[in-house]
């Protein structure tokens, strides 16, 4: 009998990836055999880089891991997981209030989808409060961010914020 690969879908805007987003996809590494990012489309947000971006971005944050995959998405993450062979969706949780919010997001998505599972895991300390919006107001404004983002993502900010 063959092994079947234990998938985890991790789905996000990731506008942009932070280190915060690696350290979980470093974690879920050895819990599952591949984790497939998967970006969202994001519309009714209004995202700093654009979708092509935040993929590309995504892709070149993980370019040296096989076991990571990345994936552009629309429409439901049950469907996606389903598509992509996925036994879960990862999902992070920085503080209690972040708990709230996926509870009822894992909860819904299991009625629609019985064999849907939601697993959670918390980043390291150093990153428990790095999120994709205070990095990009930091960034915006000036601030040094290197510590929060892989060294793609520094070079695409300086590129947004020094263009025209």
């Amino acid at each position: 009998m063959t092994h079947q690969p234990k998938k985890v879908l991790y789905p996000g805007t990731f506008d942009p990836i932070t280190n915060g987003h690696i350290d979980l996809v470093n974690r879920a590494l050895k819990l599952f055999d591949e984790v497939i990012i998967a970006v969202a489309f994001a519309h009714h947000k209004k995202p700093l880089f654009d979708f092509d971006e935040r993929v590309a971005l995504v892709k070149a944050s993980f370019a040296d891991d096989s076991r990571v995959q990345v994936v552009g998405f629309e429409g439901l993450l049950v469907e996606l997981a389903r598509e992509q062979g996925a036994s879960a969706v990862l999902r992070g949780l920085r503080a209690v209030s972040d708990f709230e919010y996926e509870f009822g997001l894992a909860s819904m998505n299991r009625s629609l989808d019985e064999a849907f599972e939601a697993v959670f895991l918390t980043p390291s300390q150093e990153y428990s409060f790095v999120s994709s919006t205070l990095v990009r107001e930091v960034a915006k404004l000036g601030g040094d961010v290197t510590k929060f983002v892989p060294p793609v993502v520094l070079r695409a900010f300086a590129n947004k914020f020094h263009q025209g």
